[in-house]
């Protein structure tokens, strides 16, 4: 029987670190590390994210789901070409610009309600109460 691919993961976090500091590391139970063990049904994600917490490179046992997973990523970096530059930066600009933006409209809606209701008291307790706000 051949081994599955979480057999090949087992044998490796045994030898690392073993199964209670790996759950502790990646944040999830024991059960659910033994389940991936068992069932074989780890995806590539957790493999990489096993293999960051142990300090270990899964790629030579697993060359053909990494090879398979690097021409996805060279054929999705040529269908977004031109959207984000080198450094994956674009993400980041836009958040950022949006935010900006987003505080600029606010902003403006906040003078613009301070001239409009400039004469309104919003002080619903009266003139003698002075710890609540009272536009004049």
């Amino acid at each position: 029987m051949t081994p599955n691919r979480g057999d090949v993961i087992e044998r490796v976090v045994r030898k690392k670190i073993g199964i209670s500091e790996l759950s502790r590391k990646l944040h999830v139970s024991r059960t659910a590390i033994y389940n991936w063990f068992e069932y074989g049904q780890v995806n590539l994600e957790t493999i990489c994210k096993i293999g960051e917490a142990i300090d270990y490179d899964f790629t030579k046992e697993f060359p053909e789901e990494f090879a398979s997973a690097q021409n996805l990523k060279i054929t999705e970096n040529a269908n977004s070409q031109g959207k984000q530059d080198e450094d994956g930066n674009h993400a980041v600009d836009y958040w950022m610009t949006k935010y900006i933006s987003l505080l600029e409209k606010y902003n403006d809606l906040l003078v613009d309600m301070t001239h409009t209701n400039s004469n309104v008291n919003l002080n619903p307790r009266g003139p003698e109460h002075p710890t609540h706000l009272s536009i004049r």
